[in-house]
């Protein structure tokens, strides 16, 4: 079926929804073949953590510029380019031969993913404005986005060890090109949404190159000491980076990526400081937890994938009680609970030991961490947007998005250093639990830090009334 506009309603959704399973999946495959990456390219143990620090950083640090890009050139051609991106930087990847060219292939996927993310959702509100088939789209694109990050760490344990690491960033490109092909014959080409001034590419230039330098000089520590002549130029430079960021978004011509007055607004700082720190306990865990299944106790990447798996649903089963349930509690609350709940799960993983099993030291903490987190995702996306105007909760969420990929890169960096720093240069088991217990440790204090937040700056907003809550069971899908 065809719209008046020429858009056919069910072919932009299954392309949305493949963009968002393949965005979602791409975040979490790579994790358990990291061990056979590093062999096979030659990275070394804090250099590994490159392969997740260029995805990150490109993608959270371009996704406001990419939803502004989405708007003002037209969301189809943004969404077809990102989707050109991205299968062509995995088929690179793939062939890669040295660790830069793997980083460099990682840099180009989260480029094209902040160009095709912010575009397919901004599709899926045009195509499907209100009503049951709005209710029906929305619950097909939470399912997908559920789904890539559980099937993503099975898929990645299955690809690596019966196939090879390269299929991982291969992976992607059947998906990539089937969503071309969907988007192209489903996806009406329509007018810009924005008729302003162009987009700020000087200030996601500074950002991202900001922030890519903070996370090298953290990472480089390995190295070079924190006082060292390199390390303090590294971050006085990336500071000033930052800093020059801030001053064009305040004078800027163009239209700035984020309006800076948002952060008068107590939820939307309090809700991006809380998910800055989530995304870097959460992605620090999946890297060490993998790492100390395989490089510790010895597991196989297939077996690790499926090992993953309670963690994930856990979050799923977290997310699912948070929608079925929050109407009774406060979102803050929910932050609260959640977050004490991931953090005490990540005290329990930092207790492995070399002589560990997975039903000893792995299963409880992972169904503990996975389930605090599944409660927090919900409702801090949607205190991130409270009280903010109708025309501004885009570039909110959008900034929410960023807050987390940035964070992933931070926390890992720091982290990371942090792990190898306890190694030392002795690669046994014994050490490598040691850096691997600490980093998990440490993830638990950034969740102490994020409740803190929640309880320091976050309002204690009431319950939904009678009437949201019949609003808020509208979002669910639909049975049947």
């Amino acid at each position: 079926m065809t719209d008046s506009s020429g858009a056919r309603p069910g072919l932009t959704l299954a392309a949305v929804a493949l963009v968002q399973f393949m965005v979602s999946l791409d975040l979490s495959v790579v994790n358990v073949g990291l061990p056979q990456i590093a062999v096979g390219l030659g990275f070394s143990a804090v250099g590994l953590t490159w392969v997740i620090h260029a995805y990150a950083l490109t993608f959270g640090g371009l996704l406001l510029l990419g939803g502004k890009a989405a708007d003002r050139y037209g969301r189809r051609r943004i969404l077809l380019l990102g989707l050109g991106l991205f299968g062509l930087a995995s088929l690179v990847g793939g062939f890669a031969q040295e660790p830069g060219h793997l980083v460099a292939a990682r840099a180009a996927q989260g480029i094209g993913a902040a160009a095709l993310a912010p575009a397919a959702l901004a599709l899926l509100t045009a195509t499907f404005p209100t009503g049951r088939a709005r209710i029906r789209a929305f619950g097909v694109w939470s399912a997908t986005n559920a789904a890539g990050g559980a099937l993503g760490v099975l898929s990645g344990g299955l690809l690596t060890e019966y196939a090879n690491w390269r299929w991982v960033m291969f992976v992607n490109v059947p998906m990539a090109a089937c969503a071309l092909a969907l988007a192209r014959r489903g996806v009406a080409g329509g007018r810009p949404t924005a008729r302003g001034g162009r987009p700020d590419v000087l200030g996601a230039v500074l950002v991202t190159a900001g922030m890519t330098l903070l996370v090298f000089g953290v990472v480089r520590t390995d190295q070079y000491a924190w006082t060292s002549p390199v390390t303090l130029a590294t971050l006085a430079v990336a500071a000033a980076l930052l800093a020059a960021f801030i001053c064009v978004e305040l004078t800027t011509a163009r239209e700035p990526l984020i309006r800076l007055g948002l952060f008068a607004n107590r939820s939307v700082t309090g809700a991006n400081v809380y998910t800055l720190l989530v995304g870097a306990a959460m992605t620090s865990c999946f890297y060490f937890a993998s790492l100390y299944l395989q490089q510790v106790l010895g597991t196989g990447p297939a077996r690790t994938g499926i090992m993953f798996l309670p963690f994930a649903l856990a979050v799923v089963a977290g997310s699912v009680f948070a929608v079925t349930f929050g109407h009774r509690l406060v979102p803050c609350t929910l932050l609260v609970i959640g977050g004490l709940l991931a953090a005490t799960g990540l005290a329990w993983f930092g207790l492995i030991s070399p002589a560990g099993t997975f039903t000893t030291d792995v299963l409880g903490p992972s169904i503990v961490t996975g389930g605090g987190f599944g409660l927090c995702l919900g409702p801090v996306a949607s205190l991130a947007t409270a009280g903010v105007a109708p025309h501004e909760t885009g570039t909110a969420s959008g900034l929410l998005n960023s807050s987390r990929q940035i964070g992933a890169a931070l926390g890992l960096a720091a982290l990371g250093a942090a792990a190898h720093h306890r190694t030392g240069p002795a690669a046994t088991p014994q050490t490598l639990n040691d850096g691997y217990a600490l980093g998990l440790t440490l993830s638990a204090a950034l969740l102490v830090c994020a409740v803190l937040v929640a309880l320091a700056v976050l309002r204690r907003t009431s319950p939904p009334s009678r009437v949201e809550r019949t609003d808020d069971r509208d979002l669910l899908p639909a049975r049947g």
